[in-house]
């Protein structure tokens, strides 16, 4: 106990090194990690190096009954989630939305692990203006340490699979909304963000790292566990789960939706003029969602395709081989096989 009377709650779970072999590999693939990746507990998610020393903050980390928590697997909808939120807990301002980038107004709560050392002197050693060197700085310190400073309403994104989330969230009661995607769209489009950001620094083809996806080695893995995971606790009174394709298929609804959850009330002109908000046409034009900021200090790559893309759902984009649609669909059903849980577009 701490002393505030907090419990303190001990990391449960065993950390160990992926395999020699195979972190070579990876490394070889992935040139923003400099170390090594790790596995953490029976399940092995997947994690880089930084993880090891941060797990017992992230667990031990305390959440407040205020809090708001998007949650995700990457690439399933958490970027436009975590706008809708914002703006429905702050009047619909979207003046001020455009002019604090969602980075600073939604703190990613573990990016800090994906900043290797060693990258951030590259990063500070390419950047000279003063500001931009304070960026790097700022947003390569864990965002446990900021948000603990935090006097406001706290909203805080993760992708974090529900096990490893602090336990203190769910004794306080904080609002935790978890959105999901069909694994065929959300491979693509990791796979662009796994080379747009050089934290990651993927510099292989398509067909490499699906199969990594599918041996669970890209970080957050394993999928498939993570969904299920949030599927679980979907009759939790503190947590709404959502799938990106019926946010797709009906905007409103879902605004409506997660006004209800937040205990908020919108008018039908509220809803309209928040759709048109959050509308990808919108979206790429909104320098505080498409990461200019990370685009200024030279963490994005400026030649591959940019955050956001075209939010399809069952893309048929040229990545997806024959082949790599078949795998799929057997991994899929596989991992499904005796479960309740379905996509929409399945």
């Amino acid at each position: 106990m701490d002393i505030n009377g907090n419990t303190k709650h001990q990391f449960p779970y065993k950390i160990e090194f992926v395999d020699d072999i195979v972190n070579l590999k990876l490394l070889a693939h992935f040139h923003g990690e400099k170390t090594g990746f790790v596995q953490v507990g029976d399940d092995k998610w997947f994690f880089p190096s930084k993880y090891e020393q941060a797990a017992e903050h992230f667990y031990g980390f305390e959440a407040r009954s205020s809090d708001v928590w998007v949650a995700s697997f990457p690439r399933s909808g958490t970027t436009w989630t975590q706008e809708m939120v914002w703006m429905i807990c702050n009047n619909l301002d979207a003046q001020a939305a455009r002019s604090e980038p969602l980075t600073k107004r939604f703190p990613f709560f573990e990016f800090h692990i994906f900043m290797h050392d060693l990258m951030k002197e590259e990063f500070l050693s390419e950047n000279q203006h003063p500001a931009t060197r304070q960026f790097i700085d700022e947003i390569s310190k864990p965002a446990y340490e900021l948000l603990d400073a935090a006097t406001e309403r706290r909203f805080i994104k993760t992708h974090f699979p529900f096990s490893l989330l602090p336990p203190s969230i769910f004794k306080s009661g904080a609002k935790v909304i978890y959105v999901a995607r069909n694994p065929t769209d959300v491979v693509v489009s990791y796979y662009h963000l796994n080379r747009l950001y050089r934290t990651q620094g993927y510099v292989g083809d398509f067909a490499h790292f699906y199969d990594y996806f599918e041996r669970n080695l890209t970080p957050w893995s394993p999928y498939w566990t993570h969904v299920k995971q949030g599927w679980k606790a979907r009759h939790s009174p503190n947590v709404l789960f959502m799938f990106y394709e019926d946010m797709k298929a009906n905007l409103p609804k879902t605004i409506r939706r997660v006004a209800e959850f937040l205990d908020k009330r919108l008018t039908d002109d509220e809803v309209s003029r928040l759709s048109e908000h959050l509308s990808v046409e919108s979206f790429k034009k909104n320098p505080s969602i498409n990461g200019e900021e990370l685009t200024a200090a030279r963490i994005l790559n400026t030649d591959v395709q940019g955050f956001i893309r075209n939010g399809q759902v069952n893309s048929t984009e040229k990545e997806m081989t024959p082949e790599i649609m078949e795998r799929i669909r057997v991994w899929t059903e596989e991992n499904l096989r005796g479960s309740d849980f379905k996509f929409p577009c399945l």
